[in-house]
């Protein structure tokens, strides 16, 4: 009988373009690994990559990659440690040939290879940047051929898992169920310290800095979610299910390689800082590739007026009348106004005696947002509501962006493995696929008993992650215990949803079920208008609406207080 391969230990050092600088050389020096990935790519990421090109044609990569590397390349190659990120963003083969060269000057020996296919500017002329989301094949193709360092541009996050394994393991394209798991440890692993503590509901249960955290992966798609010993933060089933949660929406957790079943997922601790992943299904890709559309928007800028003391209400729509008068003739073509009152009555502090008058303002034309506004908002400065003040002057309006999410059929992209002797390995597209239909919502827990109830926030009982995809919002909260799930499946309406979260009722809100991880995961359309580079709302990524949501009062039964 011959006997099963082992493991393949993939770690994570980055998960966005900015994350934690020396988490390369820790995940290195701090444990055994096979592959070493890294993230560094959003949607925002996109953006801003596209306005680095327009000033200089060779950017378009996360530079910090290439720092980070400059110090760990030869601890890597030390340690027979292969790197794959999607640091090369717009511009994959650009940093390929920069590794290349920073290699030759530290007198290293690697092999370097690059994915590329995924560009589609010219199909979007009008864009800053449009890329297709690929899949891990690619990556293997490289990692087959040798390559010690894979530089991709935007693949699925959980690609950069889902490679690496289909090369270890010699997986092929149909291959759902192990391909689905990857791509579940690959979700768990791509926003770094998010799975081992970091920005967790209950914050309290984990060691400061936590570590990143790496998965064991096993022939079959199960793994084990670990980091290394002695390493800050937590490992257990509510940080994997809190990152689980995080950007996703029904139950079926499409790409370009697989649909994963998120609802086949099943947590187990497996000992301090070790959680087992399997069960996990997998069905045939959508039949299109999701394209990300970055676009400039216009120009937008904002000024916050301080309100202090009494009649705060009265004061902030005398500002209003004012600044609607001087953008009578020639105004922008987008006016939001929010009134946030942090005042207090009768406050100890001038600061907790003042609310806060937001004014944002958005046109294609930046005079209509730049001068404009700040003549108007200074004009004012001795002839307005008394306390008259503003945090800052408005400045000239800056550039924003606006995300969309387009698609196109699997055979639109040239995906083409770029190998360090410049051989080019076509990728072909997924021959299977599978329209995404609803699944049928699964059946709920029984309810509680009836029994005495106390106003308490939700956040004692459960946690929540939130997140963003393009426009809309994701909430994902799970219960701790059985009890509580079978408090939180039926309390937890849309309608409860709505009534807790005030701007989301004239909005689209589905919830979905998923009983294995005693969750609900809620997805809002439009909440994020154009998206985050839109900056539409107050916690435009919508980070902080899961902790909003947990600071809800509800009736809760006392015997889960």
């Amino acid at each position: 009988m011959t006997a099963a391969p082992r493991p393949l230990r993939i770690g994570n050092a980055s998960g966005f373009y900015g994350d934690r600088f020396d988490a390369m050389r820790e995940m290195l020096t701090g444990g055994g690994l096979d592959v070493l990935t890294g993230d560094y790519l959003a949607e925002l990421t996109m953006l801003i990559l596209g306005r680095d090109r327009l000033k200089d044609p060779g950017a378009g990569y996360a530079r910090t990659f290439l720092r980070q590397l400059e110090e760990c390349l030869g601890l890597a190659h030390e340690r027979g440690v292969r790197v794959v990120t999607n640091a090369g963003g717009l511009n994959p083969a650009g940093l390929a040939d920069a590794v290349r060269k920073l290699a030759d000057r530290l007198g290293i020996p690697v092999r370097v290879a690059h994915v590329e296919g995924d560009d589609l500017k010219a199909r979007y002329p009008d864009s800053l940047a449009a890329h297709a989301y690929l899949g891990g094949f690619g990556i293997a193709a490289c990692l087959r051929e040798g390559a010690d360092v894979v530089v991709t541009g935007r693949v699925t996050d959980a690609a950069l898992v889902t490679g690496p394994a289909a090369a270890h393991f010699g997986w092929g394209p149909g291959e759902y169920d192990r391909l689905a798991g990857a791509v579940v440890a690959g979700h768990v692993l791509e926003c770094g310290a998010q799975a081992t503590g970091g920005n967790y509901a209950f914050f309290d249960e984990a060691a400061l800095r936590p570590g990143f955290p790496l998965a064991e992966l096993h022939e079959d798609g199960t793994c084990v979610i670990t980091k290394h010993p002695g390493t800050g933060g937590l490992v257990d089933v509510g940080t994997v299910t809190a990152q689980l949660l995080y950007e996703t929406a029904g139950a079926r957790y499409a790409g370009p390689d697989v649909t994963a079943r998120l609802d086949t997922v099943r947590l187990t601790q497996d000992g301090p800082d070790r959680v087992r992943i399997d069960g996990v299904r997998g069905e045939a890709p959508p039949p299109a590739l999701k394209v990300g559309v970055n676009r400039l928007g216009g120009f937008r800028s904002e000024v916050v007026f301080v309100l202090t003391g009494l009649e705060i209400e009265s004061k902030a729509a005398l500002v209003r009348r004012q600044m609607s008068d001087a953008f009578a003739k020639s105004g922008p073509a987008e006016v939001r106004w929010d009134l946030v009152r942090t005042d207090r009555p009768d406050a100890s502090t001038e600061e907790t005696a003042s609310a806060l008058l937001r004014l944002v303002v958005k046109d294609p034309v930046q005079e209509n947002v730049g001068r404009a506004l700040s003549e108007a908002a200074v004009e004012l400065a001795l002839a307005s509501y008394p306390g008259f003040h503003v945090l800052a002057p408005p400045g000239k309006g800056t550039p924003y962006g606006v995300f969309e999410g387009v698609y196109v059929p699997h055979g639109a992209v040239d995906h083409v493995a770029v190998l360090h002797d410049g051989r080019r390995i076509t990728v072909p597209p997924a021959h299977d696929t599978a329209v995404l239909d609803d699944l049928p919502e699964p059946p709920l827990p029984e309810p509680l008993p009836a029994g005495p109830t106390k106003r308490a926030p939700l956040g004692l009982v459960a946690g929540a992650r939130s997140g963003d995809k393009g426009g809309n919002a994701n909430v994902g909260v799970w219960a701790r215990t059985d009890e509580s799930w079978r408090w939180l499946a039926h309390e937890l309406t849309v309608g409860r949803f709505q009534q807790l979260i005030p701007e989301s009722r004239e909005l689209d809100v589905t919830r979905h079920v998923l009983p294995h991880l005693r969750a609900l995961n809620f997805v809002v359309e439009g909440i994020l208008g154009e998206g985050v580079a839109a900056q539409h709302r107050f916690d435009p990524q919508a980070k902080a609406l899961g902790e909003w949501l947990r600071s809800r009062h509800l009736d809760i039964p006392e015997a889960l207080l």
